[in-house]
């Protein structure tokens, strides 16, 4: 588990202003299994998973829509924010047209992601007030 994810989703969670979901490459299934055995599934009520879609690219706005059916709210792209550690994230965020958190913990180094221009580039999430300042 890297440093700060669990306490950012926990915090989250407890959060009735943040509706969290997941935006993955994965198949459901796997990711429930994957997040599942760190007990972090429950932290994702809905999301966009490789079954929606062959591209990456397709499978934003199915997490979009799923976020507005799940909350009963119309989501301003503006609002919504896409974090992940790869330049695919960044891309897959601005499709939909979401604010991009670019995160150094993959195989990606700051420079690496912050040459895409995600709205903001992280090392990593260990530092839950910066992350929280960030998308406040």
């Amino acid at each position: 588990m890297l440093p700060g994810v669990r306490e950012i989703l926990a915090a989250a969670d407890a959060r009735d202003d943040i509706a969290q979901g997941l935006l993955t490459g994965n198949l459901r299934r796997g990711a429930e299994t994957k997040l599942g055995h760190h007990g972090l599934w429950e932290f994702f009520p809905f999301g966009g998973f490789a079954d929606d879609g062959e591209l990456r690219n397709d499978i934003s706005p199915h997490a979009l829509r799923r976020a507005h059916e799940h909350a009963k709210v119309t989501f301003a792209p503006e609002r919504v924010w896409v974090i992940g550690d790869t330049p695919h994230d960044i891309e897959c965020g601005r499709v939909i047209g979401a604010r991009t958190l670019a995160v150094a913990t993959g195989s990606h180094t700051v420079a690496q992601l912050a040459a895409h221009r995600p709205d903001a580039v992280f090392e990593d999430l260990a530092d839950t007030e910066k992350f929280f300042a960030l998308i406040s």
